[in-house]
């Protein structure tokens, strides 16, 4: 009978492992989705920068076309037309810098709060693997002493009493390294995702 509880208890254990499993895997899907998304959005917005940038450099042309043009009209009108045309080019380049130093500034945020997304995602999946690592420590120790306490009160031999609590003893450690092994895997997956996402953006 005792043997039967315990075969009970592990195969429960097991179940709540793989399930575990399935969780961690999960979250890390979500995590690579998220972080593809994020690189898209970077991708799009490096994009829009550069179409910012040709725009403003086809505009400076322009206006540089345009202010010899002008010049060469303004020799014939006068300083005066000289001076007005100056002013309407420093404006120009006012306004081309403005516009230059608010798209940065977009790009920026854009960067900043994508980062900040992957931090916060990366921080909830190490929380939930630490809650279900202790409640499958928790698991663990619980099977172990109703295993224990089990074997205690049978009237079966001492022979078979001590084999049960050898098998208890190894599925327990088994279990124990199994959760550890996914802990640091996710861990790991974890960090270097992050990395990655933070490499690219910079």
């Amino acid at each position: 009978m005792v043997v039967v509880v315990v075969v009970v208890e592990v195969v429960v254990v097991v179940v709540v492992v793989v399930v575990v499993v399935v969780e961690v895997l999960v979250l890390v899907v979500v995590i690579v989705v998220d972080v593809v998304v994020v690189v898209v959005e970077v991708v799009v917005v490096v994009v829009v920068v550069v179409v910012v940038v040709v725009v403003v450099v086809v505009v400076v042309v322009v206006v540089e076309i345009v202010v010899v043009v002008v010049v060469v009209v303004v020799e014939v009108v006068g300083v005066l037309a000289v001076v007005v045309v100056e002013i309407i080019i420093a404006v120009v380049v006012l306004v081309v810098v403005v516009v230059v130093a608010v798209v940065v500034v977009v790009v920026v945020v854009v960067v900043v709060v994508a980062v900040v997304v992957v931090v916060v995602e990366v921080v909830v999946v190490v929380v939930v693997v630490v809650v279900v690592v202790v409640v499958v420590v928790v698991v663990v120790v619980v099977v172990v002493v109703v295993v224990s306490s089990s074997s205690r009160s049978s009237s079966c031999s001492s022979s078979s009493s001590s084999s049960s609590s050898r098998v208890v003893v190894v599925v327990v450690v088994v279990v124990v390294v199994v959760v550890v092994v996914v802990v640091v895997v996710v861990v790991v997956v974890v960090v270097v995702v992050v990395v990655v996402v933070v490499v690219e953006q910079y």
